[in-house]
């Protein structure tokens, strides 16, 4: 059982639409009896960092999940502005992330003259940098689909799973190592590629 955590920031529907597609049994709740028995966890995200740590912190679910994931070990991808809640700290706001993974979230800066826009939208292919069963077996020329003002700089290159180009390299994938995994793009849109991705989360 997959556990959508729902916290009011988030396009849950379609994230678990596309797990029903797959045939992986999911929940979306913000139970925290539900999220307390949880074997595997999706922390998805949409919109503010401020907004949504605040979210994190007045239902309790900081400690929880950190519970969840750092202590009893189970595995967590945040996907979107869930990948940039793992990190320390965002540009965008003044808030702790929840830190589980040694990186910063920072925002696109790019030169006068260039024609590039913020947010970075649109479909964008994805380079592998370090091998994780969660890329296993993607189809060829992997791309995924973006929304984002903000992006994540791992403190290290190990903590890496694979970048993206956007006027610069950016790290579009990250994890802790070993159970935690982020994704700054969103799989919910991003058909077969999402699809293939989200299956192989479910059989992590």
């Amino acid at each position: 059982m997959i556990t959508i955590i729902d916290y009011g920031m988030g396009n849950l529907a379609s994230v678990q639409n596309m797990f029903k597609r797959i045939g992986a049994p999911c929940e979306i709740t913000g139970d925290l009896d539900k999220i307390n028995k949880a074997q595997k966890i999706l922390l998805p995200g949409v919109g503010a960092f401020d907004a949504a740590v605040q979210r994190i912190d007045a239902t309790g679910l900081r400690s929880l999940l950190s519970q969840k994931a750092e202590v009893e070990k189970v595995p967590v991808l945040g996907i979107c502005l869930g990948m940039q809640l793992l990190t320390k700290s965002s540009e965008e706001g003044k808030l702790s992330g929840l830190g589980w993974i040694p990186a910063k979230t920072i925002k696109f800066s790019f030169d006068a003259g260039s024609n590039l826009k913020v947010p970075h939208m649109g479909w964008n292919e994805i380079h592998v940098v370090n091998q994780y069963p969660l890329i296993n077996d993607l189809p060829p020329e992997p791309r995924f689909y973006f929304v984002h003002s903000y992006h994540v700089k791992a403190e290290d290159d190990k903590y890496v799973i694979a970048r993206t180009h956007y006027g610069h390299d950016f790290d579009s994938m990250i994890t802790n190592g070993d159970n935690i995994f982020g994704a700054q793009f969103h799989p919910e849109k991003s058909h077969k590629f999402g699809m293939k991705l989200f299956e192989n989360f479910a059989r992590i």
